[in-house]
């Protein structure tokens, strides 16, 4: 009983000095709605700090683990969807034992630090049968030493920085402006190119995980959602391949394309009209999805204002991005 309360009060000494660290990290408010917290050189929600302090610390990864990396916006629904398919399916099962039909891509593949972690008491993660599927927004260097270090598989998506930007402002619009007028766009690109946003800067987000990848292609599969759109069999052919599970069969690699099609999940009735997680509906996760819807929203002058920002970010690493697909 005393070797309890001994580690209740550690644990509630940790807590305490986790708040005070954060309370005193620079601060600024999110679209008017929201305070976030500059830590180690990125924007968070206060809350996700802890969470994302306790995953680095305590995270042990196992050699088969596989994690899900995306900044937000960028195909982290869709990447989740093929690797749920690829891994834990069968490509022949029938469509009332699909998972897919059955809860949302977010639900069945959590965002660690947004998610388990904000869960008290913490899920047991240990006990989820291999290979684990996990994902996170958190940039690399935050990733535990265990992941890092462990022969645990990293995929990460990106997409282009204009269509990311009006995929966001669309997203948080119906997370905080409800039946209120939009964010201004103008503001909502400064912040971006800034990097004053949740989870950001993005651009070192990528980053992180291009020039990893770079270094360690056996560890790090990094794909363009621009070029999931373009070629989706070549690119699913690849990240089954990665992770281990290669198709054997033609029609195999094309039933994973489809189920995991957006157009299909757009159209889902557990997507249309699905119960809401971390309470966002199910159907804000499925928008266009196309490429290069940016040029509908930004007028030249935002476009210039991404264009320099993207340049001046990314000039030295070869990470390029298509804007526009031919029709």
């Amino acid at each position: 009983m005393a070797d309890e309360e001994s580690n209740s009060n550690i644990s509630q000494s940790s807590e305490e000095k986790d708040d005070a660290l954060i309370n005193e990290l620079p601060s600024a408010l999110f679209w008017d709605a929201m305070e976030i917290r500059k830590w180690q050189g990125f924007w968070f929600e206060p809350g996700l700090i802890k969470c994302a302090m306790k995953f680095s610390s305590s995270f042990q990864a196992g050699n088969d683990d596989v994690l899900l990396a995306s900044a937000p916006k960028t195909g982290t629904t869709w990447l989740k969807a093929l690797c749920l398919c690829i891994l834990h399916q069968n490509h022949n099962i029938p469509e009332n034992e699909d998972l897919l039909t059955k809860d949302n891509p977010q639900f069945h593949v959590q965002t660690v630090e947004s998610s388990i972690y904000s869960t008290k008491p913490t899920p047991d993660l240990y006990s989820t049968p291999s290979p684990r599927l996990i994902h996170s927004h958190l940039p690399f260097h935050f990733l535990p030493n265990s992941i890092i270090n462990s022969n645990c598989k990293i995929v990460c998506v990106a997409r282009n920085p204009k269509d990311t930007l009006v995929s966001l402002w669309h997203f948080f619009n119906s997370i905080f402006r409800g039946n209120q007028e939009p964010y201004p766009l103008e503001k909502a690109v400064d912040e971006f190119c800034t990097g004053v946003h949740q989870y950001g800067p993005y651009f070192e987000n990528v980053l992180g995980y291009w020039l990893e990848s770079q270094k360690r292609p056996e560890k790090i599969l990094f794909l363009k959602y621009e070029e999931m759109i373009k070629d989706p069999k070549e690119q699913v052919r690849k990240l089954g391949l990665f992770l281990g599970k290669p198709f054997e069969k033609e029609e195999d690699l094309e039933k994973v394309v489809w189920r995991c099609s957006l157009e299909r999940l757009r159209n889902l009735e557990v997507n249309k009209n699905g119960s809401v997680i971390y309470g966002v509906p199910n159907a804000s996760y499925f928008r266009k999805g196309i490429v290069g819807d940016w040029k509908n929203y930004l007028n030249p002058e935002m476009e210039n204002r991404i264009n320099q920002t993207t340049h001046l970010k990314f000039k030295d690493s070869r990470l390029e991005f298509e804007e526009l697909l031919e029709s």
